[in-house]
C-alpha cells in the first residue's frame, strides 16, 4: 500500500505534495532544501555546509522507514551554480560507501526555495513494507 508522508519535524509543504512516498518497494523523497529545515538559515550561503545538513536530513528521514543512505538508488541535485559542484561532490561522496554511489542528476536552477543554493531529491529502495 502505498503511503504519503509528510516529516512532522518539517514544515508542511506549501505545495500539492509529501515530503515521501512509500510504496513498498522504494521511498521517494521530494526535494529538500536548508530553507525547508529548522535552523537552515545559519548555514546557507556555504555550499558545504547546505549540502551536509541536507544529506543528514534525508539520512534521518530514510532511517524512519527503515532504509538507509545505502539504500539509495538516484540522487537529483539541483544547484544555484554549477561551478560549486566539486564542492558539492567533496560532501557528497562522504555519505555513501566509496564505488557504491547512486546514479545521479545534478542540474543548474538559478532560484531554488528559500534562497537555498542546493536542493537534494532522492529515491532508495524500501527495506521494510
Amino acid at each position: 500500500m502505498t503511503q504519503f508522508i509528510n516529516d512532522p519535524t518539517l514544515p508542511k509543504p506549501s505545495f500539492p505534495g509529501s515530503h515521501m512516498v512509500v510504496d513498498g518497494h522504494y521511498a521517494f523523497i521530494s526535494g529538500l532544501t536548508v530553507a525547508d529545515l529548522s535552523n537552515g538559515d545559519s548555514v546557507r550561503g556555504d555550499i558545504c555546509e547546505e549540502t551536509r545538513w541536507i544529506m543528514r536530513e534525508l539520512e534521518r528521514m530514510l532511517e524512519q522507514e527503515g532504509s538507509s543512505l545505502a539504500d539509495v538508488v538516484r540522487v537529483d541535485i539541483h544547484l544555484t551554480n554549477l561551478q560549486d559542484i566539486n564542492k558539492v561532490d567533496s560532501v557528497y561522496a562522504e555519505f555513501f560507501e566509496h564505488g557504491r554511489y547512486p546514479a545521479r542528476t545534478c542540474t543548474e536552477s538559478p532560484n531554488l526555495c528559500g534562497g537555498s543554493n542546493i536542493e537534494i531529491t532522492l529515491m532508495a529502495k524500501c527495506q521494510r513494507s
